[in-house]
């Protein structure tokens, strides 16, 4: 399946969201997919669920309360900073904290928020399962990102769209219901569709480079990893350079 443009969209609607759980998770999994439609025009909002606390060093020696909130801000900064090179509108994070992220109702009900207030036509969000096979590496499935992963999706549906879901963001805060009509789904155990990324993969690896702190010591292999993984993910599809997702509607 591979997703058809919509036609006779209005600005109003041409709006997309990435919700993730730490700086430089979109950046790997959708960087690429996220320049395209800013250059196409659409506005383009990033979520960040966590507040990146826990990114420091391994062999740290010391990790309080102070030396976390030095780590957040600079992840922010460059998340932010990211974000510029793609074109993103704005950056929201959320602040939970960093390594223990759990589906829970409040952090369905802070995205449903989000959704309704910004009401995006597309969203993107990381897989809320594993892939077995091929064996990946243990770091692509952190338990954040499947816990983002299965609150942005019950969030998409039916919570945005039903006004009986947490009634008070009608009630309390005018926020109306809101159906999101294509969802994107990254590292999921099954992909449909690969969004061509050959005009925007310079901007992908310009924004991974921003995320300093993060990659700076291993930046070569890792380009080299993108550039590689983007050629690979394309090739079923004849691109040269592709994102692949689980794509489904909700018309």
């Amino acid at each position: 399946m591979q997703p058809q443009e919509p036609t006779e969209m209005t600005d109003e609607q041409k709006v997309a969201m990435v919700i993730v759980a730490h700086p430089d998770d979109a950046e790997f999994g959708s960087a690429g997919t996220l320049a395209k439609w800013a250059n196409e025009g659409w506005s383009v909002y990033q979520v960040i669920v966590t507040d990146g606390a826990s990114g420091g060093p391994d062999d740290a020696t010391k990790v309080g309360l102070e030396e976390q909130r030095k780590v957040s801000e600079t992840r922010k900064a460059e998340q932010r900073k990211a974000a510029s090179i793609l074109g993103i509108k704005d950056v929201f994070f959320l602040d939970y904290r960093d390594g223990l992220v759990q589906p829970t109702l409040e952090l369905r009900k802070d995205i449903v928020r989000l959704l309704r207030k910004y009401r995006p036509y597309r969203v993107i969000c990381p897989s809320p399962d594993r892939t077995w096979t091929p064996s990946y590496a243990i770091g692509r499935y952190h338990p954040d990102h499947l816990a983002v992963g299965e609150a942005t999706i019950a969030a998409v549906y039916p919570a945005s769209q039903n006004p009986w879901d947490f009634p008070e963001l009608l009630e309390e805060e005018g926020l109306y219901p809101h159906k999101v009509k294509e969802l994107y789904v990254s590292g999921a155990p099954v992909n449909n569709c690969a969004i061509d990324i050959s005009d925007t993969i310079d901007k992908k690896i310009e924004a991974l480079r921003a995320h300093q702190s993060q990659l700076g010591d291993h930046f070569e292999q890792i380009e080299e990893w993108i550039r590689g993984g983007s050629a690979k993910a394309g090739e079923e599809y004849d691109l040269p350079f592709a994102e692949r997702f689980h794509f489904s509607e909700n018309r």
